[in-house]
C-alpha cells in the first residue's frame, strides 16, 4: 500500500540561519539552499561531485546548527563517532565490497569473450529479423555484472555488424540493447545505485533484486517496443569512423593481452557457463532472502543465509569466473590478477561519491533538516513512493548523474520512512522508484548521453528523440509499475 510520509519531531537545533529564521522554516530554508548549492556546483562551477557534496553537507550541518565538533568529532575522544565519519563509513561498509566483487566479476566476463559469445548464441536463436530483440536481451543478461559503459564499449562492435548486415538504421539494434543495459544498471544489483540505496534504507538486497526483476521486465519491454519504433522510422547509418576505431582498440587490447599475458585461448566461451556463473549470486541472494519465510530457525537456514550473503554469493561467482573462464582456459593467475585489479581502478570516483551522499543523509538527519522535510512532506499529503521519484528526477534532469540523485535522494527518503515500520518488500519499491527517477531523461548534462551519440554516430537532435525519450519510458513505466506492485502487496 502506499504511505504518506510520517508527522516529524521539533528540530533539534537552533543555530545557524534558524537564529534568523526560526523553527522548521529555516531548517527548510538550509535544505533548499543546500540543495541549489549542489547544483550549481556540480553544474556551473563544474566540482566534482564527491567534492561538491561533501562541500554541501559542511555547509548545509553548520547552516543548520550543528557545532564543529558533532560534524567532525574530537581528537581527545578518539572513539567518538562523528557524522561525517558515520554517513561515509556507515554506507560504503554495505557498498563497497558487493561494487568491488561484481566489477571484478564484470570484467572477466568482459575480457574472457562472454558477451560475444552470449550474443552470438541470441542472434542464432532468434534470427536475423529478430535480431533487435536478440540485442535487448544481450543488454539485459551481460548489464548484470558489468557497467553501463563497459557494456556499450564490449557490444557496440556487434551491433554495428548486425546494422551493416541488414543495411537498416543502426538505432533499430543499438537502442534495445541500451535498453537492456540501462535497465540493469537502474534497477538490478550489484550495480552502484541500487545497492547505495538499499544500503541507506537498510533494505535486504534479496528484496531489491526480485523487485528490480519484476519492475523491470515491464519498463525494458516497454522501451524495446519504443525502439522498434524510432528505429524504424529514424534513419542513422552506422559509424564507420567508430567502426575502424573499435576495430583498432580491440587490436590494441589484444596486444597488450598478449604482452602482459592475459590473453585468452581462441576457444568460444560456452553460453551456459556465463548464464551459471551470472545467475549463481543472483540465486543465492534470493535463497538467503526468502529462507526466513520457508524455514524456521534451523542449521539449514543458518548455512543457506551464510552462502546467499551478498558478500558470500559474489565472491563464490567471482571463483566460479576464475577458474571457468580463466585457469580451466589457459590464464595463469598473473592473467586474473591484472584484470581483477585493472577493473577497480574506475570504481574509486563510484565509491566516494556514495560515500559523501552517505555523508550528506547523516547531516540531514543529525541537524534536524531532514525531519523538517519529512514535516513538511506529510502536511502535502503526498506517498513517499510519489515525493521519492520527483525528487530523484529533479535531480537527474538538473545535474546529469543517476548516481548523485540516486544517493542525494535517498538520504532525503530515510527520515520520511523513520518510524512507519514498512515492510522491506515496500521499501525496496520505494528504492525502485529513486532508481527510476534516475535515469528519466538523460539529455546534454549526462555522460551517457554523450557516449551514446559518440559511439553510435547519432546527432543529438536524434539522440534526443531516441536515446532520451527511450531512458524516459524506462523511467515512467518503472515507477508506474513500482507504484501498482506497492497497491497490489
Amino acid at each position: 500500500m502506499l504511505l504518506a510520509a510520517p508527522a516529524a519531531e521539533a528540530p533539534p537545533h537552533t543555530g545557524g540561519l534558524l537564529a534568523l529564521i526560526p523553527g522548521t522554516a529555516g531548517l527548510l530554508t538550509v535544505a533548499a539552499l543546500g540543495i541549489a548549492l549542489l547544483l550549481v556546483l556540480i553544474i556551473k562551477v563544474r566540482i566534482q561531485p564527491f567534492v561538491a557534496l561533501l562541500a554541501v553537507s559542511l555547509a548545509v550541518g553548520l547552516g543548520a546548527g550543528l557545532s564543529v565538533t558533532e560534524l567532525f568529532g574530537t581528537v581527545q575522544k578518539s572513539d567518538a563517532v562523528s557524522l561525517i565519519e558515520s554517513g561515509m563509513g556507515g554506507i560504503l561498509g554495505h557498498v563497497a565490497i558487493i561494487i568491488g566483487l561484481g566489477t571484478m566479476l564484470g570484467a572477466i566476463l568482459e575480457v574472457s569473450g562472454g558477451a560475444e559469445a552470449l550474443s552470438a548464441r541470441l542472434l542464432g536463436m532468434f534470427g536475423e529479423k529478430r535480431a533487435p530483440l536478440a540485442m535487448g536481451v544481450t543488454g539485459v543478461i551481460f548489464g548484470i555484472p558489468v557497467f553501463f559503459d563497459v557494456g556499450i564499449f564490449v557490444l557496440a562492435p556487434i551491433v554495428y555488424a548486425a546494422a551493416k548486415r541488414s543495411g537498416k538504421s543502426v538505432l533499430l539494434y543499438c537502442m534495445p540493447l541500451l535498453a537492456g543495459l540501462s535497465m540493469t544498471h537502474a534497477f538490478l544489483p550489484p550495480h552502484p545505485g541500487p545497492v547505495a540505496a538499499a544500503g541507506l534504507l537498510q533494505v535486504d538486497l534479496g528484496w531489491v533484486i526480485l523487485m528490480g526483476v519484476l519492475v523491470g521486465i515491464p519498463s525494458v519491454l516497454a522501451a524495446w517496443a519504443y525502439a522498434a519504433w524510432i528505429g524504424n522510422r529514424l534513419f542513422v547509418a552506422v559509424p564507420q569512423d567508430m567502426v575502424e576505431a573499435a576495430e583498432d582498440a580491440k587490436a590494441a587490447v589484444a596486444a597488450e593481452q598478449r604482452a602482459a599475458g592475459t590473453r585468452a585461448p581462441e576457444q568460444p566461451v560456452a553460453v551456459g557457463t556465463v548464464l551459471a556463473i551470472i545467475g549463481t549470486p543472483l540465486v543465492l541472494i534470493l535463497l538467503a532472502t526468502f529462507s526466513s519465510i520457508a524455514l524456521g530457525p534451523s542449521t539449514l537456514r543458518s548455512v543457506v543465509e551464510f552462502f546467499g550473503h551478498p558478500f558470500t554469493a559474489l565472491t563464490i561467482a567471482l571463483f566460479l569466473a576464475y577458474y571457468l573462464l580463466g585457469l580451466r582456459r589457459g590464464w595463469s593467475r598473473q592473467s586474473l590478477e591484472t584484470v581483477s585489479t585493472a577493473s577497480l581502478k574506475p570504481v574509486g570516483n563510484i565509491l566516494l561519491v556514495v560515500g559523501a551522499g552517505g555523508v550528506f543523509g547523516a547531516v540531514l538527519k543529525g541537524s534536524g533538516v531532514a525531519e523538517a522535510l519529512a514535516d513538511v512532506f506529510e502536511s502535502v499529503g503526498l506517498p513517499v513512493i510519489l515525493l521519492a521519484y520527483l525528487i530523484s528526477v529533479v535531480l537527474r534532469v538538473a545535474q546529469g548523474s543517476a548516481t548523485v540523485a540516486i544517493v542525494t535522494t535517498a538520504g532525503i527518503v530515510v527520515p520520511l520512512i523513520d518510524g512507519a515500520d514498512l515492510p522491506q518488500s515496500q521499501l525496496a519499491l520505494i528504492i525502485m522508484a529513486i532508481s527510476a527517477g534516475s535515469i528519466f531523461a538523460s539529455h546534454v548534462n549526462d555522460g551517457g548521453f554523450w557516449m551514446v551519440a559518440k559511439y553510435f554516430g547519432i546527432s543529438e537532435r536524434d539522440t534526443l528523440k531516441s536515446w532520451t525519450v527511450l531512458e524516459t519510458v524506462l523511467s515512467v513505466t518503472g515507477f508506474v509499475v513500482a507504484v501498482l506492485i506497492s497497491i497490489v502487496i
